[in-house]
């Protein structure tokens, strides 16, 4: 890889130097790395587009890296992931997809990653986009469907750190008893950027429950859309949130949908949209900081 490889790697996957344990690393479209581990086995797809993930039951403790980076103008990028995780595994799984476009062609990358996690299985799932070079385009549409069986756990963090000209998130989901999805979304909008972010959510056994919180500032002329929606289709509870700040001539809308099909189900939704607090500026005026640090400084505390 060459440097801006490198350091688009770093920056979604945090590390330069192969990690330990399992990983596949994906660059211009091609699978160029591969190791597993005593738990976890990486099948490529044969037609190069994707891997079929298999953790095997009661693996605990292990963590699994799955980095795309492209760094070649016009490349599109479609890839299927699945994932079968065993009963009664406690994993991680630190995904990620970087563009440098310096090119004059519309570069993305699509992944659609499919999650069968098993029962009473415990998975936590990092992933993070980023862009960055020229004016060219840069697309990332990530699709995640999960089945969560009996009393599983699933944790999302999805950052969207800057650089991403377009991106549609979408997240479909469907929980058996007990089983329990948190969501933490962060989202940093420019420029003319656009940004969709989808949630579809499916209490269907006893007990299941999802918190979902989405944080997001929206800068410049840039555009964003959050829609989330719980249908509560038997005793269940779920939450939804989404806080944005908005700034310059930025646009921001939030449709938060909840559906209680069930007598005991327990659903609640929030959404806050608005701009920095004129008594946050100002104090951090007077600790020295410039109108522009200081918003820096607001923004990134929010998103952290």
């Amino acid at each position: 890889m060459n440097s801006n490889a490198e350091r688009i790697l770093e920056t979604v996957a945090g590390f330069r130097q192969l990690p330990e344990g399992a990983f596949n690393i994906r660059h211009n479209g091609k699978g160029v790395n591969l190791r597993n581990s005593p738990g976890i086995s990486i099948i490529p797809r044969k037609d190069g587009k994707g891997i079929t993930v298999k953790v095997k039951p009661g693996t605990v403790g292990e963590v699994m890296h799955i980095p795309v980076v492209i760094d070649q103008s016009g490349i599109i990028d479609l890839v299927y992931n699945d994932f079968f995780i065993g009963e009664d595994c406690d994993i991680e799984i630190m995904a990620g997809c970087g563009i440098h476009n310096d090119g004059l062609h519309l570069t993305q990358h699509d992944g659609i990653h499919t999650f069968h996690i098993g029962r009473n299985s415990r998975v936590r799932y990092v992933e993070k986009h980023y862009g960055s070079g020229g004016t060219a385009k840069k697309v990332l549409n990530p699709v995640t469907n999960l089945y969560l069986a009996e009393g599983a756990y699933m944790e999302m963090d999805t950052v969207q750190i800057e650089g991403v000209d377009t991106t549609k998130r979408v997240t479909n989901a469907k929980l058996l008893e007990k089983a329990t999805l948190v969501v933490k979304e962060k989202l940093l909008t420019s420029g003319n950027q656009t940004a969709t972010t989808d949630y579809e959510i499916d209490l269907d056994g006893c007990g299941a429950g999802v918190n979902l919180v989405s944080r997001s500032v929206a800068k410049g002329s840039s555009m964003q859309e959050f829609l989330s929606k719980i249908n509560g289709n038997n005793e269940c509870h779920g939450h939804s949130e989404c806080d944005a700040i908005i700034m310059d001539n930025a646009v921001v809308t939030a449709i938060p949908v909840v559906r209680a099909n069930h007598v005991d189900a327990s659903l609640i939704h929030e959404a806050a949209i608005g701009k920095i607090a004129g008594e946050q500026i100002t104090k951090l005026l007077t600790l020295g900081l410039t109108q522009e640090e200081a918003e820096a400084e607001i923004v990134n505390g929010f998103l952290r």
